[in-house]
């Protein structure tokens, strides 16, 4: 009878039991540490939008029907420079010419709340790489 007791004690102990967890520790804490490296080296757009107050008002960019660069993006995605139909892949080119020919000037973007994201997206990149370092987006209140 001791001998079946000793034997049932040995089966019952909580050695088997215990789960090491030093290796998720290791695996969440090294996640972590690369989530801190690399937050700050994502870049985000961002847009300031206009308070209601009147002082802030006043420093709103005019919408001007004669800019000189001035961009369309209509329901079925189609882009417009200058009252003039473009093509995504001349898109890049056209603001280019653009650019060096007014450095100075401010693209004005007219875009339709049915057109994609996307459609602004394109508009955005190629903005981006012809110089353009602003943007005007002129949203109707439609």
């Amino acid at each position: 009878m001791k001998r079946l007791n000793s034997f049932l004690e040995d089966q019952d102990t909580p050695d088997d039991s215990l789960i090491n967890l030093t290796p998720l520790i290791d695996v969440v804490f090294v996640v972590l540490i690369m989530f801190i490296l690399i937050a700050p080296l994502v870049e985000l757009d961002r847009i300031e939008l206009a308070s209601r107050n009147q002082e802030n008002a006043l420093k709103a960019p005019r919408v001007e029907s004669n800019a000189a660069v001035k961009i369309q993006v209509f329901d079925n995605n189609t882009i417009w420079v200058n009252n003039r139909l473009v093509k995504e892949n001349t898109l890049g080119k056209i603001l280019h010419t653009l650019y060096i020919q007014n450095p100075q000037t401010i693209p004005q973007l007219y875009h339709d709340k049915k057109a994609h994201f996307g459609t602004y997206q394109t508009v955005k990149n190629a903005l981006e790489t012809s110089g353009y370092e602003q943007m005007d987006v002129i949203l109707n209140p439609d």
